[in-house]
């Protein structure tokens, strides 16, 4: 298994536990792991090729611009593009 596909492999331990409003702590780890179920390769095969045209690009650009907003040049290169 690539490096890559290991940062993808679902870890939904706690999923029942997710929940959002409470207080900053539970919203990040709530939001991490909200993420990584959602990056299920099971469930991206389902859901992608359901999205319509113009929503690809919009996740695809939301995505990207938070990491352009709160990732230096260097943390995107090792930690998204695990350089």
């Amino acid at each position: 298994m690539s490096k890559k596909e290991k940062n993808t492999t679902k870890d939904t331990s706690g999923a029942e536990s997710i929940s959002f409003g409470f207080d900053r702590s539970t919203d990040e780890r709530s939001l991490a792991l909200f993420i990584a179920c959602f990056a299920d390769r099971k469930l991206l095969d389902t859901l992608v090729p359901r999205l319509a045209d113009d929503e690809i690009p919009a996740i695809v650009d939301f995505i990207t611009g938070l990491m352009h907003k709160h990732l230096s040049e260097k943390e995107y290169h090792r930690l998204f593009l695990s350089e």
